[in-house]
């Protein structure tokens, strides 16, 4: 079983590779280029990263999805990985307008969604806004209005993950050299959004599970009980021994949790 606590091994290498995409490639949309890649086929899932990061930081759950028989969808959210952004500040409704575009050209009428942190948020955002196109949301390690986020405490394991993230900006990114200013810029979106009120997730109408890791640096766990209580049949699931970077931390564990949400979707 693959594990890396401490992410010595992500800062090292990153995550595992991804394998050869039966289809890559760019749309424009709203002023910016969005790389994306496809891998197998049957039902779409759709993967969306966190904040500073990029689809490669996937590559232990892209292989297992593919494996159990669906099409598995990644994304760089405009200005991450491969993709480019423009002057407009980073919202969540910004970057959710990009994925409907994808699906719009991929001529995917509907998705199931697994968002992580600020991926998360995208997905809650089209869970909301654009509920026909999503069959459901596997919502990890994300608040939904500020009061659901910790002071976060310096630790070896963010320098880690912080490494790992200016590294491959600098390798992937069509401006190189700007990572302190797409810092400051996510920054600011994460400090002021999202702010969904306990009436706007009562809204929400498609099957979403809650999940956070036990150890979460970013996240309350009682926010994740808040939103697995206000969203109409929301599942609230933790997952032990982990924290924000399960998917990397303990992949076999994230990856059992994300398969069991999706067998259960209609």
């Amino acid at each position: 079983m693959q594990s890396d606590d401490d992410l010595k091994t992500f800062e090292a290498q990153g995550a595992a590779p991804l394998p050869v995409a039966t289809d890559q490639g760019y749309i424009e949309n709203n002023s910016a280029r969005i790389w994306y890649a496809s891998y197998g086929s049957g039902d779409p899932v759709i993967l969306l990263h966190g904040g500073l990061g990029h689809s490669g930081n996937w590559g232990y759950q892209v292989p297992v999805l593919v494996s159990s028989g669906r099409r598995v969808i990644v994304v760089d959210s405009r200005g991450h990985g491969r993709s480019t952004r423009d002057n407009q500040p980073y919202t969540y409704q910004l970057m959710a307008a990009d994925v409907l575009a994808l699906m719009d050209t991929l001529r995917l009428e509907k998705a199931a969604l697994v968002g992580w942190s600020d991926g998360a948020c995208i997905a809650l955002v089209l869970a909301s806004q654009a509920p026909e196109r999503v069959s459901g949301v596997f919502f990890f390690a994300c608040n939904m209005d500020p009061s659901g986020t910790k002071e976060v405490e310096p630790s070896p394991l963010l320098d880690r993950c912080f490494a790992r993230h200016v590294k491959d900006y600098a390798a992937l990114s069509a401006t190189p050299d700007n990572f302190k200013e797409f810092l400051a810029a996510v920054g600011v979106m994460m400090k002021t959004e999202p702010n969904y009120t306990a009436d706007d997730l009562a809204k929400i109408s498609v099957p979403v599970a809650i999940v956070l890791g036990e150890h979460d640096e970013f996240i309350k766990p009682e926010h994740a009980a808040y939103l697995a209580r206000t969203i109409p049949g929301a599942e609230l699931i933790t997952l032990p021994g982990v924290s924000h970077f399960a998917p990397l931390q303990r992949s076999e564990l994230f990856n059992d949790a994300v398969l069991g949400f999706l067998d259960k979707l209609p």
